[in-house]
């Protein structure tokens, strides 16, 4: 169920009929919390951001809890979040690019039954174009010096979903569009 040529999809978890949520995954300027709410308009269904969830509850922005409590105090908290919202049904989910890193919230979301795990695929210099500007609210983005090894770290990672979409070339609308055609939804 892959569309990237060179990328063979993960396995989907034994379900019977469509999925019940979807969840998207990519590095920061993939479109994630773009594409989320454009799936979940054509399906009817809620869109979630987890950073934004993260946020409310936590009443800081991400680059302060960053900067106060570190990244792997984030990255428990993320998983906590990820953990609360993934069974969840008519669900559209956007995660942080650096979520799927985690081994546990990586096998969660691989291994549940009724998800689909939908990876954007961009290039590095899409990433550097779309976020360019926005370091300030993007600690990670900030760390100009590590963001390639970042992001180079994390594909291999990303490309494990069920479903890979390089959205480079690609509107959000026509990568909503592609996704809820491979989910078998439309």
């Amino acid at each position: 169920m892959s569309t990237h040529p060179s990328t063979p999809p993960g396995k989907p978890p034994d379900q019977a009929g469509p999925p019940r949520r979807i969840v998207l995954t990519g590095f920061m300027g993939s479109g994630k919390s773009t594409v989320g709410p454009l799936v979940a308009s054509r399906l009817g269904w809620k869109f979630i951001d987890v950073d934004e969830v993260i946020e409310s509850e936590a009443g800081l922005s991400i680059a302060e809890l960053f900067s106060r409590h570190g990244e792997a105090a984030f990255r428990d908290r993320e998983h906590s979040t990820i953990a609360m919202l993934a069974p969840s049904e008519r669900m559209v989910l956007a995660l942080g690019g650096g979520a799927i890193e985690r081994a546990d919230t990586r096998d969660l979301l691989l291994t549940s039954p009724g998800t689909l795990l939908v990876h954007l695929e961009v290039e590095l210099a899409t990433t550097l174009a779309r976020c360019a500007g926005s370091e300030h609210a993007r600690p990670i983005f900030a760390d100009q010096a590590n963001l390639a090894h970042r992001y180079n770290r994390r594909l291999p990672f990303y490309r494990t979903a069920h479903l890979n979409i390089a959205v480079d070339a690609l509107t959000p609308e026509e990568v909503s569009k592609a996704i809820v055609e491979a989910a078998r939804l439309a």
